[in-house]
């Protein structure tokens, strides 16, 4: 792209900034201009939850080990094969549990057993 005759590159690229601190100052303004109403949505969702009695916040919506780690069980992520890579990007983002149990993989019961 070649700038118009008489303006120089630099001239271009600082009224680029120019715009681009003008949008950012007016999505600032648009949030805080929001906010109120934002509130009293958010207040009126916790109310909703609350006399309804729902249950926590699925996570995400891939498989079912990921959707609320606090219910799955310790095996669904290993459903395919004990060891196969995580195939859902969901995965990368919920921690191990802090207590797992001990174990092993062998193919027999003296290997296990070590």
């Amino acid at each position: 792209m070649k700038p118009a005759a008489g303006l120089r590159r630099s001239s271009v690229v600082f009224a680029l900034i120019g715009a681009l601190a003008l949008m950012l100052a007016l999505e600032a303004a648009h949030a805080a201009w929001r906010a109120p109403a934002e509130a009293r949505r958010i207040a009126a969702s916790a109310d909703l939850v609350r006399s309804l009695g729902l249950t926590d916040l699925a996570l995400f919506t891939e498989a079912r080990y990921a959707r609320h780690p606090a219910l799955a069980d310790l095996h669904s992520a290993f459903q395919d094969n004990p060891m196969s890579f995580e195939h859902f990007p969901s995965g990368s983002f919920v921690p191990l549990p802090h207590a797992l149990p001990a174990s092993a993989l062998g193919f027999s019961a003296d290997e296990v057993s070590r």
